[in-house]
């Protein structure tokens, strides 16, 4: 099902600003206008010292989104079009939507670098059933990329003005947060994964990945300005991200695809740090030679490598991971790169369609493990662990994996975290693995 339409989004109230930046006013739009046609300009920026260090400081509370790694990458905000859609045919709607939206805009792109020019941002559900997903055009990007530095208007006006960009007041840390299990207990979790083991030695199945939830509330209803500025500090090598609601710091890069190169990172086998050094390393080494880590990397790499082998000419897997790591945890990771066979071919959200859900967040086989998951994880996931991600108007971009992330609605916090199980997964190992990850959204909301 899908619900896709073209409309200027009503501009939110401008807080008091500490300092204005490209002093030109955007055109002011009009709040139920029918976009027949986009209109997206990018202006290059002089430099990057002419915004400010954090991206993140140009976001205004309302309808903002993000995608920032090591201080790099796009912020944007409004709403110059918006596709929703649910169902099995989910990614396939706005696909069709993004390519009729693309075909018809007019570009001027003075950058041309990826990013630029029309682009979308999109969050997509994990399961077919409920599968609410998000494909947003914003009204205002603002990108860095290397050295570059632009900004790109999107909407319905012959010539998009430059808006005037606001370096917004600091914002207030989430007061009073409590928390409590969501779906199930720790226990109950627990007992979940057993029954998960018993049947993977039974033989239905090689793995299956559960998940569980987190519920933190607060006094008042929670800026996810706040929470975004943490992660993008503690956790610069994940890509930071919000799209409607959903917010996180992911280590997963489903797949990239930028002028025919398309590459995936899998990460799969997780050990969680210390914070001494020394020991921190003799883990690592640890995890490198654990079987059971192994094993359930290898199933993950092969089911990346599996889905995108039919959109591509060439590809490279190695054969032996790395260990990446992170502030918390660490984990086994393999980047997985290959050519596509015709660079005006497959998108990024069809390649991401068709490697979602992979191994590290499904399980294998593919299929019953889903089916295993809908059974008796006992929550609907939403949009955590679905692709999340942005798209230009040639069909390239990067899409990640929405994980060590939470749903915000008002004053409460949805927090997820989930763990690979197979066959010698051991129940408490695995409740002290998820309460490892959801660390980084736990520790974003503190003040």
């Amino acid at each position: 099902m899908q619900r896709c339409v073209g409309r200027l989004a009503r501009p939110g109230e401008r807080h008091s600003s500490r300092r204005t930046l490209f002093g030109v006013s955007s055109p002011s739009p009009t709040s139920d206008a029918t976009v027949a046609r986009l209109v997206a300009h990018t202006f290059e920026v002089a430099g990057a010292e002419d915004l400010p260090g954090n991206l993140l400081d140009l976001l205004p509370a309302e309808d903002s989104l993000a995608w920032l790694r090591r201080g790099q990458g796009l912020v944007a905000w409004g709403v110059a079009a918006r596709c929703v859609t649910s169902g099995a045919d989910r990614f396939g709607d706005a696909v069709d939507w993004w390519r009729a939206v693309a075909s018809n805009a007019v570009v001027r792109d003075e950058v041309g670098v990826p990013g630029t020019g029309l682009i979308s941002v999109g969050s997509f559900g994990f399961a077919d059933d409920p599968g609410d997903s998000v494909l947003v055009v914003p009204r205002v990007v603002v990108g860095t990329r290397g050295d570059r530095a632009w900004v790109t208007v999107i909407g319905s006006d012959e010539l998009p003005a430059l808006p005037e960009l606001v370096v917004q007041p600091d914002v207030a840390a989430p007061r009073n947060i409590t928390f409590a299990d969501g779906a199930m207990s720790g226990a109950a979790w627990e007992s979940v994964v057993a029954q998960a083991v018993s049947r993977i030695g039974g033989g239905e199945l090689e793995k299956v990945v559960l998940a569980r939830d987190l519920v933190a509330t607060a006094d008042e209803d929670i800026d996810v300005r706040w929470p975004l500025r943490q992660l993008a500090r503690d956790y610069e090598m994940c890509w930071t991200f919000h799209v409607d609601g959903l917010f996180g710091a992911t280590p997963e890069m489903l797949v990239r695809r930028e002028r025919g190169l398309v590459t995936s990172r899998v990460l799969a086998g997780t050990i969680r740090r210390t914070g001494d050094d020394e020991h921190d390393l003799a883990l690592a080494g640890q995890l490198a030679r654990s079987s059971k880590d192994l094993e359930e990397h290898e199933y993950a790499v092969r089911s990346v490598a599996e889905s995108l082998a039919p959109y591509c000419s060439s590809m490279n897997v190695p054969e032996v991971p790395f260990v990446l790591h992170l502030p918390n945890v660490m984990h086994l990771a393999t980047d997985v790169a290959g050519v596509v066979h015709d660079s005006g071919g497959a998108t990024v959200l069809e390649l991401a369609a068709g490697l979602h859900p992979s191994a590290a967040v499904g399980g294998t086989p593919t299929k019953v493990a889903v089916e295993m998951i809908a059974e008796i994880e006992g929550m609907d996931r939403g949009r955590y662990a679905g692709p999340v991600g942005w798209m230009d108007a040639a069909g390239d971009g990067e899409f990640g994996i929405a994980l060590r992330s939470a749903r915000l609605e008002g004053r409460q916090v949805r927090l997820f975290a989930g763990c690979g199980i197979v066959a010698d997964s051991d129940p408490e190992a695995e409740l002290a693995e998820a309460q490892a990850k959801f660390l980084p959204v736990r520790d974003a909301l503190a003040e």
